[in-house]
């Protein structure tokens, strides 16, 4: 690492925007391989990526550099031709050059920064084998190239924290903090001289206390005079004036301070999206897909907390575009689309909040086969189903461990995206939401507040204790009486602009203990807007509308259900800050209770008996790892040595699931799935194929023989295989 600290900042800064513009450049130059000014744009990164490493002495850096600049020039001379292969070249050799850097200036083994591409780096476990041309060949190997090194995979579903580590500010914006600075030195000098005001005042006061005490009538007559009290009566006059002065200029300068400090933290959103180009790029591509990723809106601006917890929900919706959302090439021309898919991200402000939007034209969602899912995995009864919306319906593929995919993989189909792109919106006092027509694509749409420090509130009086609710998630509030309430389907009702809403006591939803003696009156409903449903809050009193200031949770207390955060109110009480979202899902999950969906009270108490996995693996060295695995988390295992053993004890017994290796002799795990899923009493028995063949290839071949899981081996993660089969059996 770079010893000098002021070097090693510059040097990590100088990479960055040289890194960034080698990435964006590549990207771009496998669509405009005759744009010479892109080409002499990365070629110029590159030549100077070399210069700074030279400077400092750090000669592999620099070695690497000098490589990728040879090849640039090449292409740009007319000695390569601009391919796939190419390209890809370059990537990996760009990124060998990005983790010496980052070793350089002291960020291994740290994830998210600006420089780091770490998780667009990792998504193909192998190149694509594309074709290479006979002229590129010879021209490298006269060259004398030095030879790409692969870069081991993370794990696939790794998620990492984005951190902006420094914030370029206009010098304007500096010297007017500084001009404020010192008007808050000249306030305090008027402070200090109200204090010496109010001395004066303190010791006339002393003085007139000591003239009543004394019982000399001649010094009470000279102290309690006229012009004694006009005197004490002009000191008081001058002290109010002079602090009303002060503390209107103060609330002028705190004002313009904060502003100005929440300005320089306000960057635009292309900080963040060209995070994402690549990231599409590579993904597409080990999909085989053609996809477009259109970006608007870069210039709008956030505060730089947001910027950072943006980046996972974004790349989230990203991946999920891609590998569910955007059909393959062929299907589209099937379907009358273009071959190319598109997604839409773009950024917008609308008043005191921004908005993210992930769109995509591919195929949509099947609110049928979201429907059997939830069934599938207990999560709705038919009827509770039957009483959703169509909105509803496509808001559970947001719950946590829900997935659409029909098969899982070591990057998708384990349920955990979308769960965190609601869960890191919540965090941000935002609110996710989605659209779907079938055929046409998705719309997510994100919505977070400017500013994270402050929010406007509806203070609310429930049970002897004061709440508040967010007042954007409010739609109106009014009074109501027991004679406007109605029962449908089993709940209390409310009639607004002639549609029924649902309606329940907030002490119930947060169950509250219930408050004896309560009146008949209800009192008031406060309506709000959740994910496209209202929801009516009936609640004791409203008291006020104010903008408060969110205090942080602590560790403790970092995630409270229907909480999002505190306040201190004006009398100085603290104030729960309730979560829209959560006061929702807390009244679905209310439903889900009163549901009665174990009518067997003896099926409630029977302690549920051990599921029954058949292990087919040619190898007793992984075969026994796995059995112990599997029986150390609760599981009956029957062991197969290759395909054939297996199908036979599969047809002689019943098992709840079966994990194979596919490289067996005998008969291997393709053929086993294809068989057993011949036979369709077994269409819904889990198959997971836990295989060391880890090509995209393979993974279609897994898919097609019936598997439901397709596990690599060499990113083998026991925690993987126990949570698929949660999630499959």
């Amino acid at each position: 690492m770079i010893e000098d600290k002021e070097l090693r900042d510059l040097f990590r800064m100088e990479c960055e925007e040289h890194l960034q513009c080698l990435d964006d450049g590549l990207l771009n130059l496998e669509h405009k391989p005759d744009d010479q000014a892109l080409l002499e744009a990365i070629f110029r990164a590159a030549h100077s990526l070399k210069g700074a490493a030279r400077m400092l002495d750090l000669g592999e850096i620099q070695t690497q550099a000098h490589a990728l600049e040879d090849r640039l020039g090449a292409i740009k001379n007319g000695g390569l031709t601009v391919d796939r292969r190419l390209i890809d070249d370059l990537y990996q050799k760009l990124s060998a050059v990005r983790r010496l850097v980052r070793e350089e200036v002291g960020l291994t083994g740290k994830t998210g920064d600006l420089m780091s591409q770490d998780h667009v780096d990792s998504i193909e476990t192998e190149p694509p084998n594309y074709p290479a041309t006979n002229e590129n060949v010879e021209i490298a190997a006269k060259k004398n190239f030095p030879p790409i090194k692969q870069l081991p995979p993370p794990s696939a579903d790794q998620t990492t924290s984005f951190h902006i580590g420094t914030l370029r500010v206009d010098p304007k914006r500096l010297d007017a903090l500084l001009t404020h600075a010192g008007e808050l030195a000249i306030a305090n000098v008027h402070i200090a001289r109200r204090m010496r005001e109010l001395d004066e005042l303190i010791d006339a006061a002393e003085e007139w206390q000591r003239a009543l005490k004394t019982n000399d009538p001649s010094l009470q007559k000279e102290s309690l005079t006229q012009p004694g009290m006009s005197r004490m009566r002009t000191m008081l006059t001058k002290l109010r004036a002079g602090l009303y002065e002060d503390s209107r200029r103060l609330d002028f300068v705190s004002e313009q301070i904060g502003n100005g400090i929440r300005t320089i933290r306000l960057l635009p959103f292309s900080t963040l999206f060209k995070l994402f180009p690549r990231l599409v790029h590579d993904l597409s591509q080990t999909q085989l897909k053609e996809v477009e990723l259109v970006l608007e809106g870069a210039e709008v601006t956030a505060d730089k907390r947001v910027l950072e917890e943006l980046k996972d929900p974004i790349m989230h919706l990203l991946r999920n575009a891609v590998h569910h959302g955007i059909e393959e090439p062929e299907q589209r021309l099937a379907a009358g689309k273009p071959r190319r898919g598109k997604i839409l991200l773009r950024a917008s402000r609308s008043g005191d909040h921004i908005a993210v939007e992930v769109r995509d034209d591919g195929r949509g969602l099947d609110i049928a086969e979201i429907k059997r899912i939830a069934l599938k995995q207990g999560l709705y009864s038919e009827e509770q189903l039957a009483l959703m919306t169509s909105t509803q319906i496509q808001a559970l593929i947001m719950m946590s461990g829900f997935t659409t995919a029909p098969f899982i993989t070591e990057i998708s189909g384990r349920g955990v995206g979308l769960d965190v792109v609601r869960a890191n919106v919540e965090k941000l006092k935002g609110r996710a939401q989605l659209h779907s027509l079938p055929g046409q694509g998705v719309a997510f749409r994100l919505e977070l507040p400017l500013t994270l420090a402050t929010m406007r509130v509806q203070i609310i009086h429930a049970q002897g204790r004061n709440y508040a609710l967010p007042l954007d998630a409010i739609r109106f509030s009014r009074r109501i009486k027991s004679d406007d309430i109605f029962t449908m389907a089993g709940r209390q009702t409310l009639l607004v602009d002639g549609q029924p809403v649902s309606i329940v006591k907030l002490v119930d939803l947060l169950e509250l203990p219930s408050q004896k003696n309560a009146p008949a009156e209800v009192g008031y409903c406060t309506f709000l807007r959740v994910e496209n449903e209202t929801l009516g809050l009936i609640v004791d009193d409203l008291l006020d509308e104010t903008e408060v200031m969110l205090k942080p949770q602590c560790r403790l207390l970092k995630r409270i259900r229907n909480v999002s955060s505190t306040t201190i109110l004006a009398n100085g009480d603290v104030c729960p800050v309730l979560n829209p979202s959560d006061l929702l899902q807390s009244l679905y999950k209310q439903y889900r209770q009163s549901g009665d969906l174990i009518t067997d009270p003896d099926k409630a108490t029977t302690k549920p008996s051990k599921k029954t996995l058949l292990l087919a693996e040619d190898s007793i060295t992984t075969r026994t790892q796995e059995k112990r695995i599997l029986e150390s988390a609760g599981y009956e295992v029957v062991t197969a040595v290759d395909g054939l053993d297996a199908f036979n004890k599969f047809l002689a017994h019943r098992f709840d699931g079966v994990v194979s290796d596919v490289d067996m002799p005998n008969m291997n795990g393709l053929a086993l799935a294809e068989a057993i899923r011949r036979h369709k009493q077994y269409a819904d028995i889990p198959i997971i194929l836990v295989t060391s063949l880890s090509s995209e290839a393979d993974q279609r071949r897994g898919l097609e023989a019936g598997a439901d899981a397709y596990l690599v081996k060499s990113a083998f993660d026991q925690k993987t295989l126990l949570d698929c089969l949660s999630r499959l059996i």
